[in-house]
């Protein structure tokens, strides 16, 4: 049984994917022994479902509103969070774990997204928790951020200035540590660490919806640098990917999402933990 429509503040605004995501679904409900349960919203899900493309592992996508869990979805993960995998009969959750489960019990898919070189692979898992830890909070402190009561303009605007420098800070020293000519993080080839914070690139244009701009200088505009070129190369290729384009929905059906997250009231443990100060749930 199924929680009531009107269960949770945000269950109204999770329609069916839409779009080339649409399509993918559609493709991979048939029954499969490995099932992904996910939402077509989620980041978090996105990167999963990217590597199922990517390697082409058979699948079958399960479409769940993550406010309305099924009890199919409770069984396997209590905290019915998505993404949830469920292997052989058995669950695993948490995106980062299942993407390199996925690369360690398919071996023969490819491409490889992980190095098997001991030292890159450590490499990249540190700056994947660099990601988790660093960016994804800075991303949405920056689209949470909410003046204060008795805060005068001028106050509010360096407030907003604060966590936009924060973001940009980080998206900077995450580029400045990729191969110098990509287009990918390390090299020529997409890897996890791309799928990894893909979804937070291809959402992050709701800064010019909701924060007046993401801060990113664009071509020839003042502090445009060698960084921030080889940032719009990574961007560029990001948005490119086959796989990545494939799990996106339109466009228009993430505003509503997203403008509760700007003002500051969606109801996602994500939401949550921004506005407490904490990380990644």
């Amino acid at each position: 049984m199924t929680q009531s429509k009107q269960s949770h503040p945000d269950a109204d605004v999770y329609p069916e994917a839409t779009g080339p995501a649409k399509n993918l679904v559609l493709a991979h409900a048939d029954e499969q022994p490995l099932k992904l349960y996910g939402s077509w919203f989620c980041p978090f899900v996105q990167r999963v479902w990217t590597v199922l493309e990517e390697k082409k592992i058979p699948y079958q996508y399960i479409e769940v509103n993550p406010y309305e869990k099924p009890e199919s979805l409770m069984r396997l993960n209590p905290r019915g969070l998505v993404p949830t995998l469920q292997y052989q009969g058995k669950p695993l959750y948490e995106s980062t774990v299942i993407g390199e489960f996925l690369e360690d019990a398919y071996p023969d898919h490819t491409p490889h997204l992980v190095p098997e070189d001991p030292y890159n692979r450590a490499r990249i898992r540190i700056w994947t928790d660099f990601v988790t830890s660093r960016i994804i909070p800075s991303w949405h402190r920056f689209l949470q951020f909410q003046h204060k009561d008795g805060q005068s303009e001028q106050e509010a605007m360096e407030g907003l200035k604060k966590v936009r420098d924060a973001w940009l800070g980080h998206i900077r020293e995450f580029t400045q540590e990729m191969d110098v000519k990509g287009p990918f993080f390390a090299g020529p080839d997409l890897g996890w660490i791309d799928i990894v914070v893909a979804p937070w690139m291809l959402r992050s244009w709701v800064f010019d919806y909701y924060k007046g701009g993401s801060g990113i200088p664009e071509e020839g505009q003042e502090g445009d640098d060698q960084v921030w070129k080889r940032y719009r190369k990574y961007n560029t290729a990001i948005h490119e990917r086959r796989s990545i384009q494939e799990t996106t929905s339109e466009r228009e059906h993430y505003l509503p999402i997203y403008q509760r997250y700007a003002d500051d009231i969606a109801q996602s443990e994500m939401a949550k933990a921004t506005r407490e100060g904490r990380g990644v749930p």
